[in-house]
């Protein structure tokens, strides 16, 4: 007999850092998996997370997410777990070797974009990207806007 599906099956986001396409031109995505203890899963299961000043960093030759926040768990025993200690991520070598190149070489970012359930097991999205400056954020802006007007116009057009 096969396992009950849950209601965890397949991708559900618990958050999305939106802060950082807009501040950041995202170049690739990665994924990498937490290493939680249990009374995070809990709280990231009833009260979710905020991932809006969180960073990723590679020290030792391993990636720490920093600034995550995870709220305490209610019912949690009093060796709960601290909201936000840095938490280690899961990456195979040579995705770590890839991304410390491209950090220190071409002078890249690594940002948390969003913080998802997959199979039962929490996910992060990372983003290799660049700062971008006043006048790209306006740009980037801009040309959504355009972007917007023409889709009303084919729209409108069809009618």
């Amino acid at each position: 007999m096969a396992a009950k599906p849950s209601r965890d099956e397949g991708d559900r986001d618990i958050a999305r850092n939106r802060r950082a396409l807009h501040e950041y031109e995202i170049t690739e995505r990665v994924e990498a998996g937490l290493v939680l203890v249990g009374s995070e899963v809990k709280g990231l299961r009833e009260r979710g997370a905020s991932i809006r000043d969180a960073y990723a960093r590679i020290d030792g030759g391993e990636v720490w997410l920093v600034g995550l926040h995870i709220p305490e768990y209610w019912n949690a025993r009093r060796d709960g777990h601290e909201p936000l200690r840095p938490r280690k991520l899961l990456l195979h070598r040579h995705e770590i070797r890839r991304l410390t190149i491209a950090l220190t070489e071409r002078g890249l970012s690594l940002i948390p974009l969003r913080l998802y359930w997959k199979d039962g097991r929490a996910k992060v999205e990372l983003g290799l990207g660049r700062g971008r400056q006043l006048h790209d954020k306006r740009r980037a802006i801009a040309e959504r806007d355009a972007r917007r007007e023409a889709e009303r116009a084919m729209r409108a057009a069809r009618r």
